[in-house]
This record gives C-alpha cells, sequence and structure tokens, in this order.
C-alpha cells in the first residue's frame, strides 16, 4: 500500500504576554497560546498528522517539552524536520486539511498567509493545504476562550523513486 492517512490533534491555553502564532502566522491579539514551542497548535496538529501517517511516534517524542533546544522554537522549523523525517521514509505530502476551533480572533482575514506559509515549509503547492475555522459555540474551553484547539489529516504516499525500488528488487537500484 503506497497511500496513508494521518490525523493530528493539538489543543493550548490562551495566555496573557504571549504571542499568538497559527500556522506561522503571528496574529494580533491580546493572549496568545501557552506552551514550550511558540505554541502553534495548527502546525503542531499537522505535525503529528504527518508522523502518525508515516508511522512515525508523535511530535513529543521528536522535539520533546522538556529539551531546552526547542524552548520557544518556530513551530514552522518543526513542521520542516517533520517533513523531513518522512521524506527520509520514502514519502511525499499529497494533502494536508485543517481545522481550527476558536472563538476568537477571526482567522479568515490570515487564513491564505497561513496556507502559503504552511505549503512552504512543507515544499508543497498551497493547493494542497487546506486550513478551516469553526467556534465551538460556547461550549468547552475552547467555546469559553480558555483555548485554541486543532485539528488536521493528510494523506501521504509513497515517492515515485521509491516505488520504483521497490518494484525492483527492494533498493537494488534497478531503474
Amino acid at each position: 500500500m503506497n497511500l496513508r492517512v494521518g490525523h493530528g490533534y493539538d489543543l493550548h491555553i490562551l495566555a496573557e504576554d504571549r504571542r499568538l502564532v497559527l500556522g506561522g502566522v503571528e496574529i494580533p491579539h491580546h493572549r496568545g497560546l501557552l506552551g514550550h514551542s511558540d505554541a502553534d497548535c495548527l502546525t503542531h496538529a499537522i505535525c503529528d498528522a504527518l508522523l502518525g501517517a508515516a508511522g512515525l511516534q508523535d511530535i513529543g517524542h521528536h522535539f520533546p517539552p522538556t529539551d531546552e533546544a526547542f524552548r520557544d522554537i518556530d513551530s514552522q522549523e518543526l513542521l520542516r524536520q517533520v517533513t523531513g523525517l518522512i521524506a527520509e521514509k520514502g514519502f511525499s505530502i499529497l494533502n494536508v486539511d485543517s481545522t481550527l476551533v476558536a472563538e476568537s480572533p477571526r482567522i479568515a482575514p490570515h487564513r491564505e498567509k497561513m496556507i502559503a506559509t504552511l505549503a512552504r515549509s512543507m515544499e508543497v503547492a498551497p493547493e494542497q493545504v487546506g486550513v478551516k475555522a469553526t467556534t465551538n459555540e460556547g461550549v468547552d474551553a475552547t467555546g469559553r476562550r480558555e483555548a485554541v484547539a486543532a485539528y488536521a489529516v493528510c494523506l501521504i504516499g509513497k515517492t515515485e523513486k521509491c516505488r520504483r525500488m521497490w518494484r525492483f528488487g527492494r533498493g537494488t537500484g534497478a531503474p
């Protein structure tokens, strides 16, 4: 089987004196997301979807919050590293679709920039990246404006070069 689906989820609480970064885009807001890195829950959900699809361990395993090397790191750097990890396993990203769950701020004005930023980090075309947003209608932590959550799903596939190697003797290098 050459196609794989992955699913990711992340949630971070909103806190004072933090920047709000979603999909690699800093959004003006009176609070930001709390976390060891820049706490970009959208990018983290995408990372977990990609890692899961490739059969790799989750984002916390690869970039543990106990490691000071990742303190305040730009999550786009993590996404670039995840993209490299799945490429090492012979996979290409076919598409990523995601949903942000937040009562505020409004995501629509930032959506296209998020798509462009995420696509650049994953080295794919913007048409391969979806970003949507919804509210939780006042229910739970996101609905009470205490947190922002994100869901992501992805489809990855083996690259043509890898398929050729598998077809002709598992890595023998035959054409």
